[in-house]
């Protein structure tokens, strides 16, 4: 049987997605007297609770009961830090516009939703800092401890340099848009005993959140999670309001309790990812390459810490992207704003930093005249000098040159972009712009507790595999490719295998899939609980049959054990009746990683992944609208565990980028109200945004030097910088408006009103 790793094999739950059989929380049976709860939220970005009348809520048709932070049992606390910043539902202020105040619970979700909106609110306005300009300008507190990344002496490096320059970037946010929203799913047990089916991405997080919420043990907590239907990092820590709204019902009811908001309610409620306002000053010499660099990274991080920390921390661990400098100081400010708590979002800050990045090269391209890419290349890490991260970490498996150059040359970049500059430089309305940009991305949590993980492996006595870990599917395929490394493991086929749902009850301990680790954690877990069990069959083995341990073989369905061979349930059948242990909890932790925060150095991540991508756009020079013509990827994911998931997982994350840097536009009003909050005004990339020709090729040379599963490399998080390409094309064309002699400094996202406001401005200093 040829081995089911490394090679293409269709999402597990493919089929039922696409005929809409596959399980969601929504489409579970209900039992009898299942009760639906709603939020009711602030209309105001910060206030004093003066008065919180709900006597009419309490009266409304169909009501069973209202809850408030009174209701609560426990700590009306959320944070997932710990620092006991985030309530439940507001007490005697609210921070933001859309801020939990107190739930309704009724006997349909529509009798919910129509009583919140009944409540008497009386509030006393107190001032409000909703954007980073705002929070800096009023002296707003810090969310959470600041970071600086140093090495070298930037501020004497840089008053050596041949050339400086300095500027200002803004980057904007961006809504998970999850297709399943968030909800929640709470049945009530025995004694304190509560079943949470929730739609998170942390399952562990949500159990501990709802065991303080109810003042129990997290024992008494049961957290399952069969699939999302997307998360993004939305779910890592949003999922705990919900998941305990539902929960502390169920439990006040003695009845089944389900919290599903409406996606105008979900976007007013949940974080996002965090926009920045970046400062920079960089030093460099005629060919481009930087000496000194410095950095600050303003955040817009909301009205408490939720994730700000480690998310503003790995903008400065990306601020490098694939690029040496040999003097750097970078500095964040998590702002606190009367705004939704921002969050976890794919990148984790990473494509922030990434960004800033590749806008300093373009600087210097523009001021000397030359091509980005002549840039980008000559301040790439080297292999063995020139490898040393602003933490101070060695890039050791550093490929980014050959990828590059592969990229290069398949594009045709060159040829094409000689033809652009001969068709922009000929005038008219449409120009053309092309960019090739890299991505060097650190894969690992940067809290280093996070990198381990639990698998719990079962042979059953007919020889069928049982395997459940603490990942939790959210459409990305980690089921599938966990799947294929015990099936390997045993020699067996993926029919053989059966993964269940994630369950608190089941791996305990469990950390958020997140990061881009879910494979390599995960896999490495179910593969140890695997090798577990296949060596107790193998002394087995060994002792019944008189053979070696060498002699010993697991593949295609069966077992040789020297001379002897027996299909895979019949030895196991034998093995059982030799009373053999045929379940094994596997564990796994990432080896090798250190961070010291204090001093801003260590090796935070256990390997990187790299990759680049050329995009080809025309922007209408008259309206500001463009399209992304082209686009071509190459993309190291090391020995791909397996390709079909993750060339959907590249093509997937470069659309989510594309969004986010083109499209997806959040905007609040001067009350704080967030009014992109519904598919009508928030727009997410559709299909006819997606490149009329798109590219894609894994590099199928790379393999992971790290000891990871099976070689392969992270692919979640690392193809969404891909599309910073998009940007550097835009910024192209719209520079040849005035012979690329200016950088037109775009803001993210680059909708066409900024892209015609840029043109016009370029155009009239140029007095055209």
């Amino acid at each position: 049987m040829k081995e089911v790793t490394h090679t293409s094999v269709v999402h597990d739950s493919a089929e039922k997605h696409v005929r809409g059989c596959a399980t969601y929380i929504d489409d579970m049976v209900e039992p009898a007297g299942t009760c639906h709860a709603c939020l009711g939220l602030s209309q105001r970005a910060h206030a004093k609770i003066i008065s919180l009348d709900l006597e009419t809520v309490r009266g409304a048709p169909g009501v069973i009961a209202v809850l408030t932070h009174k209701d609560i049992p426990g700590r009306n606390d959320i944070s997932p830090t710990g620092l006991n910043d985030e309530p439940v539902f507001a007490e005697s202020e609210v921070q933001f516009f859309g801020q939990p105040m107190f739930g309704v619970v009724a006997k349909t979700r529509e009798q919910a939703r129509r009583a919140a909106s009944l409540a008497k609110v009386v509030y006393e306005d107190l001032p409000k800092a909703l954007t980073i300009r705002q929070a800096e300008t009023t002296g707003s507190a810090l969310v959470t401890a600041p970071l600086t990344l140093r090495r070298g002496d930037a501020k004497k490096a840089m008053k050596k340099a041949q050339h400086r320059l300095s500027g200002t970037m803004e980057i904007g946010g961006q809504d998970h848009f999850y297709l399943e929203g968030q909800i929640a799913f709470a049945i009530p047990g025995e004694d304190e005993d509560v079943t949470v089916y929730s739609s998170t991405q942390h399952p562990s997080e949500v159990q501990h959140m709802v065991a303080q919420a109810l003042k129990v043990r997290s024992n008494a907590v049961t957290v399952k999670v069969r699939r999302m239907g997307g998360g993004f990092g939305g779910k890592e820590t949003q999922s705990n309001l919900f998941a305990v709204v539902a929960a502390v019902a169920a439990k006040k009811l003695g009845r089944a309790v389900k919290i599903r908001p409406d996606r105008d309610d979900d976007m007013a409620a949940t974080g996002k990812r965090h926009d920045f306002v970046v400062g920079y000053e960089v030093g460099f010499d005629d060919g481009g390459k930087i000496s000194a660099l410095r950095g600050d990274f303003a955040a817009r991080c909301g009205f408490s810490a939720d994730l700000s920390g480690p998310v503003t921390d790995r903008a400065l661990f990306h601020a490098d992207n694939a690029y040496y400098y040999p003097a750097v100081e970078l500095n964040s400010h998590p702002l606190r704003t009367n705004t939704v708590s921002n969050t976890a979002f794919r990148g984790f800050g990473g494509p922030q930093g990434v960004l800033a990045a590749e806008r300093i090269i373009e600087e210097i391209a523009f001021a000397l005249g030359k091509d980005p890419l002549e840039v980008r290349k000559a301040n790439f890490y080297g292999t063995t000098s020139n490898n040393i991260t602003p933490y101070h970490q060695e890039v050791r498996d550093n490929i980014i040159h050959r990828i590059v150059e592969e990229l290069e040359d398949s594009s045709k970049y060159q040829k094409r972009r000689e033809e652009i500059v001969a068709f922009n430089n000929s005038g008219g309305i449409i120009r053309r712009g092309i960019a090739l940009t890299p991505v060097k991305f650190g894969i690992s949590f940067t809290a280093t507790w996070y990198n381990q993980a639990g698998a719990l492996v079962h042979i059953y006595s007919d020889g069928s595999v049982h395997l459940n870990h603490g990942g939790t599917e959210m459409g990305q395929g980690l089921n599938i490719k966990v799947a294929q490394v015990v099936a390997d493991a045993f020699g067996l086929g993926l029919c053989d295998i059966k993964i269940t749902a994630t369950a608190t009850d089941k791996v305990p301990n469990t950390s958020a899939t997140a990061a881009s680790s879910g494979s390599d954690l995960n896999g490495m877990a179910a593969l140890n609980g695997a090798k577990q069990i296949k060596e107790r069959l193998v002394a087995f083995a060994v002792e019944k049959y008189g053979c070696s341990a060498e002699e010993v073989l697991f593949e295609s369905g069966r077992v040789r054990a020297g001379s002897r061979e027996f299909t895979f349930a019949d030895f196991v059948r034998e093995a059982y009746l030799a009373r053999v242990q045929l379940s094994a909890a596997g564990f796994y932790k990432t080896p090798d990683i250190y961070w010291d925060r204090e001093k801003g150095q260590g090796r935070p991540f256990f390997y990187y992944a790299y990759g680049a991508a050329v995009s080809e756009v025309f922007i209408d020079t008259l309206t500001g609208e463009y399209m992304v013509d082209r686009v071509d990827i190459l993309h190291d994911v090391g020995k791909s565990l397996n390709p079909a998931i993750d060339l959907g997982q590249v093509e997937g994350g470069f659309v989510q980028g594309m969004g986010w840097l083109t499209t997806e536009e959040l905007y609040w009003n001067e009350e704080g109200r967030l009014m992109s909050h519904a598919p009508s005004t928030y727009k997410i990339p559709l299909a006819l945004d997606v490149p009329r020709v798109f590219n894609v090729e894994l590099a199928q040379w790379s393999t992971n030097p790290e000891r990871t599963i099976r070689r392969s490399k992270a692919v979640g998080e690392p193809p969404l910088m891909l599309a910073a390409s998009v940007v550097e094309a835009l910024s192209m064309a719209v520079a040849s408006v005035a012979g690329y002699r200016e950088c037109p400094r775009l803001a993210s996202p680059v909708t066409p009103e900024r892209v015609l406001m840029a043109v016009t401005r370029l155009q009239g200093e140029r007095g055209q």
